[in-house]
C-alpha cells in the first residue's frame, strides 16, 4: 500500500513539475515576446523593457533546460552518462540561473535607484546613471559567473558521474549536492543585494512619509505610490528568492534520504515557482503586460467560443 501511495505521489509531483515548467515557459516567452514586438513597432525600448525582455529570455531558456533534463531522464536515462551531457547540463543550469537571478537583481536595483528619495550626493549620482550601474552590475556578474563556472566544472568533472537531476546512484548524489550548495551559496550574493536595495527602500518610504505627514493626500502622492509598487514588487521577489535557495539548500542536504526521489520532487516543484511564479508577478504590476495579457486571454476566449459554436 504504501508503495502505491508513494508511486502516486511520484506521479503527481512530476505532472506538477511538468505543468510549471511549461507554464513558466509560456509566461516568459510572451513577456519577451510582447517587448520585442513593441520595440519593432515604436523603434525604441525602455531600460525597465531591456531589463525585462532579458531576463524572461534567461528564465524561458532556464525552464527549457529542466525541461530537457527531465525528459531525457524519462525517456532516454542512459543519454544522461553521456560525458558531453555530463558536461553541458550543469554548465546550462548554471548560465542561465545565473541570467535569470542578477537581471531580476538589477531590476529591483533599477527601481530603487529611479524611487528612492535621498539626498546624498554619491545616491544621486547614482539614480543619474542608474542605467549604467546596472551595467556595471551585469558586468561584474560575469566575473562571478566565471569563477562559479570554474568552480561547478571542478565539482563535476570526475569520471562516470552523472549530474542529473533524476539520477540516484550515491556517487552522482554526493556530487549533485555539492553542485546545488554551490549554486545556493553563489545566489546568496544577488540575494543579499536585493535585501540591500528592499531595507532602503522602505527607509526611504518611511522618510518621505514623514516629511508628507502634514499632506492631507497621504498615500495617494505620487512618490509614495511609487515607493509601495517597487516594494509589492521586490517582496515578492524575495520570498520566491527565498524558497528557491531554501529548495536548493534542502536538497543538497537530503540527497541521502531514503524517499529520495519524493522528498527531490518536492523540493524541485518548489524551486520551479521561483522563475514561474515571479515572471507572472512582473506581468501583472506591468500595465503593458497585463493589458497583452488580458488582450490574449479575450482572444483566447473568442477563439474558444467560435470553435464550440
Amino acid at each position: 500500500m504504501a508503495v502505491i501511495i508513494n508511486a502516486i505521489l511520484q506521479v503527481t509531483l512530476i505532472t506538477i513539475v511538468i505543468v510549471e515548467l511549461i507554464i513558466g515557459s509560456l509566461v516568459n516567452a510572451f513577456m519577451a515576446l510582447v517587448n520585442l514586438l513593441d520595440w519593432v513597432k515604436r523603434g525604441k525600448i525602455s531600460a525597465v523593457d531591456q531589463i525585462l525582455t532579458a531576463l524572461a529570455i534567461s528564465r524561458t531558456a532556464f525552464l527549457l533546460s529542466l525541461m530537457t533534463s527531465l525528459l531525457m531522464t524519462l525517456l532516454d536515462p542512459a543519454s544522461l552518462e553521456m560525458r558531453i551531457v555530463r558536461r553541458m547540463h550543469p554548465t546550462s543550469w548554471t548560465v542561465t540561473n545565473h541570467f535569470s537571478v542578477w537581471l531580476a537583481t538589477c531590476l529591483s536595483i533599477f527601481y530603487f535607484l529611479k524611487i528612492a528619495i535621498f539626498s546624498n550626493s554619491i545616491f544621486l549620482a547614482l539614480k543619474w546613471k542608474a542605467t549604467k550601474v546596472v551595467s556595471v552590475t551585469l558586468m561584474v556578474s560575469l566575473i562571478i559567473l566565471f569563477i562559479n563556472i570554474i568552480v561547478i566544472n571542478i565539482v563535476t568533472d570526475r569520471p562516470k558521474v552523472n549530474t542529473s537531476y533524476w539520477f540516484s546512484s550515491n556517487n552522482t548524489l554526493s556530487v549533485y549536492g555539492l553542485f546545488l550548495l554551490t549554486n545556493a551559496l553563489f545566489t546568496l550574493i544577488p540575494f543579499t543585494v536585493t535585501l540591500i536595495t528592499f531595507l532602503l527602500l522602505i527607509f526611504s518610504l518611511w522618510r518621505h512619509l514623514k516629511n508628507i505627514r502634514h499632506n492631507a493626500k497621504g498615500f495617494r502622492d505620487v512618490s509614495t505610490a511609487a515607493h509601495i509598487k517597487s516594494l509589492q514588487s521586490v517582496v515578492t521577489f524575495l520570498l520566491l528568492y527565498t524558497v528557491f535557495v531554501m529548495s536548493l539548500l534542502f536538497q543538497s542536504w537530503n540527497l541521502n534520504s531514503q524517499q529520495i526521489n519524493l522528498s527531490l520532487m518536492v523540493f524541485r516543484s518548489t524551486a520551479i515557482a521561483f522563475p514561474s511564479g515571479h515572471s507572472c508577478v512582473l506581468i501583472l504590476g506591468n500595465s503593458k503586460l497585463r493589458r497583452a495579457s488580458l488582450s490574449m486571454l479575450w482572444w483566447l476566449r473568442c477563439k474558444y467560443k467560435c470553435t464550440e459554436n
